[in-house]
């Protein structure tokens, strides 16, 4: 095979007419020649692609390839370096002009989704587009909330559109976001770019989704499609942009390619994704149980984990899978019941006992709950635990840069700069910094509350990979996620949540199939 031809090697990017598209179709969205440097560190050279009217066109890379940045540019909130263009439907976008690119027509929907969480569905709906108003410029409620509904429920969703969204699932937040970019008050959009839409959605809400986008592509709307997920790729682009280290690898029609030779040009190395069952470890005595658990979905939860396993928690949305990981580590109190961490009873409600008595824990929202905003990507490794760290009472930075370098190094954080704002790293390296930090403290109980969501696939090998040697050492593991991927990898038990009730386990090794949305919605209906 000749260099041209070898996956890994970096090919031209085609044109619409080489994709098989007549070369007079107009590109509803042309970038040309976009770079961006960041206090001297050159993070994106020359990106060009193009997407098409009616394309579904996926953009990959590693975490920190420059996915986000190119999308952030596209929408005005960073400026590129001088000399790249983007045109929308022909037409060159302002990039200096943070408005322009919503008048042009393009459509975000960002990883952090941009909602307010205090303001219902309503208003998250009409933000930057205005009410439906009357005489004297009241706002029609009613006529507000029907078309909120509608909205979501063209998404499949039935969400109550008065509550706060701080009150709703992740995947209904999501939801909400989705259909503000989609809203009929606006006019309809050249492209709508998705960054990594369903890193918060179990599989049946992701099927939701590809009907959406397809709906989308049908319509002749081009989509620009992030996702850290290879079998969203396959099942829904037409062609994919890989991004390596803020670089063009190679534009192709996914028909040319397949799950491996996609890893590979991804990441520039074989990568060994396929499930293989973990041996399991020697499993020690229990370090976690709960006992009679109710939240406010939760009903009656018993489970137990013992040092040496991983279980994980299955669930479609709605089944109590959601708040068994906030239950268990003291983020949402309990209606009743009990925890027990290493024999220790923890009072309802105190993750601050909880850290005492040996839980680590890592949150599903990342952005809310586990970084913290405005410190460096050093001081988010270390803060959960100052001591080691201060020398006559006084901390010591050279104690904290050697601390935070070792662990950003374990975890192959990048880019492998301590003194970086945490805001500046793209999602997956965030989600790094937050498991590092918790494996810094030497937990006995370890839960993971989504802990792959935003993480490419050579990232979450690594994770995996970390994991599996801490519980090879006695650490016991809850693992709650809407992955059935992720948990037949990892776990050596599932536990399968059906209206907040346990109502199955599994015993590796599991097949991914056996703890699909099909499979969960099968004996949620009583029929599996």
């Amino acid at each position: 095979m000749s260099d041209s031809q070898h996956p890994g090697a970096e090919a031209a990017v085609p044109t619409a007419a080489s994709a098989g598209v007549a070369s007079s179709v107009v590109p509803a969205l042309d970038v040309v020649g976009l770079s961006k440097t960041f206090d001297g560190t050159q993070v994106l050279t020359d990106i060009r692609f193009d997407v098409l009217p009616g394309e579904v066109h996926a953009l990959v890379g590693e975490n920190g390839s420059g996915k986000s940045t190119t999308v952030k540019i596209l929408a005005g909130v960073y400026d590129p370096d001088d000399g790249g263009a983007v045109t929308v439907a022909g037409t060159a976008l302002d990039l200096s002009d943070p408005s322009a690119s919503d008048a042009a027509g393009l459509r975000f929907v960002h990883q952090d989704l941009g909602l307010v969480a205090a303001l219902d569905a309503r208003d998250n709906l009409a933000l930057g587009q205005g009410y439906d108003t009357g005489w004297p410029w009241r706002i029609r409620w009613r006529s507000e909330g029907a078309a909120a509904r509608e909205a979501l429920d063209r998404l499949g969703y039935d969400i109550d559109v008065t509550q706060p969204v701080s009150t709703l699932s992740i995947s209904e937040r999501t939801a909400i976001a989705i259909a503000r970019a989609l809203s009929p008050r606006r006019e309809t959009p050249a492209v709508v770019v998705l960054d990594e839409p369903t890193a918060n959605l179990p599989e049946s809400e992701v099927r939701r989704l590809a009907a959406s986008i397809r709906r989308l592509s049908a319509a002749g709307i081009g989509v620009l499609f992030i996702s850290h997920h290879f079998e969203e790729v396959f099942d829904l682009a037409d062609r994919v942009t890989v991004l390596r280290d803020g670089k063009v690898v190679t534009t192709r029609p996914v028909a040319e390619l397949d799950h491996g030779s996609l890893v590979e040009l991804m990441t520039g190395r074989t990568l060994d994704v396929d499930h293989v069952a973990q041996p399991q470890s020697e499993l020690r005595d229990v370090v976690l149980a709960t006992s009679g658990l109710n939240g406010a979905v939760v009903r009656d939860l018993d489970l137990t984990v013992a040092g040496g396993e991983v279980v994980g928690v299955a669930g479609i949305t709605g089944s109590g899978r959601e708040e068994v990981a906030r239950l268990v580590a003291g983020d949402l109190s309990p209606e009743s019941g009990e925890v027990v961490v290493a024999g220790r009873r923890i009072a309802a409600g105190r993750p601050d006992l909880c850290k005492a008595a040996g839980m680590s824990y890592v949150p599903a929202e990342r952005k809310t709950n586990g970084i913290v905003t405005g410190h460096s990507v050093a001081e988010n490794v270390v803060i959960a635990d100052l001591r080691p760290l201060r020398r006559r009472g006084a901390l010591r930075a050279r104690l904290q840069r050697r601390d935070a370098d070792a662990w950003i190094e374990r975890l192959d954080v990048r880019p492998r700069d301590g003194g970086l704002p945490i805001e500046s790293l793209s999602g997956g390296n965030q989600q790094k910094v937050v498991l590092a930090r918790a494996l810094r403290l030497s937990p006995t109980v370890l839960v993971l509350d989504e802990p792959t969501q935003g993480v490419d696939v050579g990232a979450q090998a690594q994770i995996r990979s970390h994991i599996r040697a801490a519980v090879a050492e006695g650490l016991g593991v809850l693992v709650c996620s809407s992955s059935s991927e992720e948990l037949a990898e990892m776990c050596d038990r599932v536990v399968v949540m059906v209206g907040g009730r346990r109502v199955r386990d599994m015993v590796a090794p599991m097949e991914v199939d056996e703890i699909t949305a099909a499979t969960l919605q099968s004996v949620a209906e009583g029929t599996a």
